[in-house]
């Protein structure tokens, strides 16, 4: 699993990931800092990805385009900082990553993790 962290996320993401054995690259790091979702989601299906974010945008566009990927790990807290979210972060991409190598939407808050296989089916 190789994470791809979004702009809106800190860089000390790298280093928790890191500590799990995930490779992660920041935004910042690989790509224009002013670039719009699109190409972001581009780089990170090229690259073999998943987007980890704290924009609902990306799970938007995943649905509007019926994307299969790439996968989307959308965190919904309101401190977003490794120090306290990792505590949430960790034990769901264990436990679901099977379902993040396939093609995935996971929304993660203060007391649920939510997976969407992808593509998302659209709401009738």
């Amino acid at each position: 699993m190789k994470i791809l962290i979004d702009m809106n996320l800190s860089p000390d993401w790298i280093a928790a990931f890191a500590a799990h054995g995930i490779e992660a690259a920041h935004w910042s790091a690989v790509g224009d800092p002013r670039a719009e979702d699109r190409e972001i989601m581009a780089y990170a299906s090229a690259g073999g990805y998943a987007v980890f974010t704290h924009d609902l945008d990306f799970g938007t566009m995943l649905a509007l385009m019926n994307a299969e990927g790439p996968s989307v790990i959308q965190l919904r807290t309101e401190n977003i900082l490794p120090d306290h979210a990792s505590l949430l972060l960790f034990p769901v991409l264990e436990t679901h990553s099977l379902e993040l190598d396939r093609g995935a939407l996971i929304v993660i808050d203060e007391r649920r993790a939510r997976v969407r296989i992808l593509p998302l089916e659209k709401s009738q």
